[in-house]
């Protein structure tokens, strides 16, 4: 029976306190929950103080609508680059922000939001959702019911049957050969391709700060660019699981064999940051466009859940990495990807990486 790691068990079980006020009140939102799931913990304090209508419940952080279909967790680590606790929300019962945030029906909404992120992992992975489509009414309502109360246990029994699988550690390890023939474009055997899904929330300002008490609010959605991109990787015949992954060739000069790390993920996902801080010479720059030019030719993954904006972050040589959190971690880049993957990745198979990069704005005087 899967049980899960031990990481994996406090990632179920981290939760954010949050103080909702209208009342003063306290309450545990889980992590890997959505907001939207509090609203029955919530109301019964409120209802006294509620004018008459219809409610249309929506939270917000200092005058930011929250968006609902993204996790608790992913919310706060992104929010709150100085982590907030309790974390102070407001709750409206009126109101509703039909321009920023897309209709939210209650529990129903949330469950299929989540079912259909579910499917779209399992597409990234497997190519199809034949399993989450066959899945049983039983079994849908069990796993539901598992992710509403936080019971991994439970919900690692039903989630066995899709088939998504872990990250072996096949693919942490490569090898000078397999990069060397795999950017020169002469592998041989056929091939196997494995994808990780990935959402990677990338704030990006102008302002500089020392410390993350100091990091500037996010006052607007505008400010965040969102990228759905799965990190692609290709098993040849014969061969270990290899990287697309341009920016470890400059890393070859120092290291026979290497770790796949969360570095090279996000290198993947923001080439024109990495490219710059990696790039020594106009020869090892030509090679590395020319590689990254085929990636980006890649076939990518529709989106079948909520309306999302994915945007992509463009190059700059200032730019500067200021912080990343997935899980209220803040993981040192070199740790395997296969074990942020195994161990930190979200119940609908998603990893949610948040990330704060300092581009300086240009100079006009």
């Amino acid at each position: 029976m899967d049980v899960g790691t031990v990481a994996q068990k406090y990632v179920w079980e981290g939760a954010i306190p949050l103080q909702i006020h209208l009342h003063e009140s306290e309450i545990l939102a889980p992590r890997i929950g959505y907001l939207p799931l509090l609203v029955p913990h919530i109301k019964p304090h409120f209802s006294s103080s509620l004018p008459p209508g219809v409610d249309t419940i929506w939270f917000d952080y200092k005058g930011l609508p929250l968006k609902w279909y993204i996790p608790t967790g992913v919310l706060f680590d992104l929010l709150c680059a100085e982590p907030e606790r309790p974390w102070n929300l407001t709750v409206h019962f009126r109101g509703y922000p039909g321009h920023i945030l897309i209709p939210c029906e209650g529990e129903d909404s949330v469950k299929w939001s989540f079912i259909n992120s579910l499917k779209e992992a399992a597409y990234i992975i497997n190519g199809n959702c034949k399993n989450i489509m066959n899945m049983s009414q039983s079994d849908q309502l069990d796993l539901w019911r598992y992710v509403l109360n936080g019971n991994m246990e439970g919900y690692l029994r039903i989630a066995s049957k899709l088939k998504l699988g872990t990250l072996g550690d096949e693919y942490a390890a490569k090898s000078r050969d397999t990069v060397e023939k795999d950017v020169a474009g002469s592998s041989a055997g056929s091939s196997k391709t494995g994808r990780i899904p990935v959402r990677l929330y990338v704030w990006s300002g102008g302002e500089d700060f020392d410390s993350l008490e100091d990091a500037p609010q996010i006052a607007s959605w505008d400010n965040i660019s969102y990228i759905n991109r799965p990190i692609e990787i290709q098993r040849a015949e014969g061969m270990q699981y290899q990287m697309f992954n341009w920016s470890f060739l400059k890393m070859l000069n120092e290291f026979a064999r290497k770790c796949f790390t969360l570095r090279d993920a996000l290198t993947f996902l923001l080439p024109g940051f990495f490219a710059q801080k990696l790039l020594t010479d106009d020869e090892t720059s030509r090679k590395h466009e020319d590689e990254f030019e085929r990636i980006q030719n890649l076939e990518e993954v529709e989106e079948a859940s909520c309306d999302r904006e994915e945007a992509s972050f463009g190059p700059s040589d200032k730019a500067e990495l200021k912080l990343v959190r997935i899980q209220g971690i803040e993981p040192k880049l070199e740790i395997p990807f296969s074990w942020v993957v195994n161990n930190l990745m979200n119940p609908e198979h998603f990893l949610h990486i948040c990330v704060y990069i300092r581009v300086p704005q240009p100079n006009t005087t």
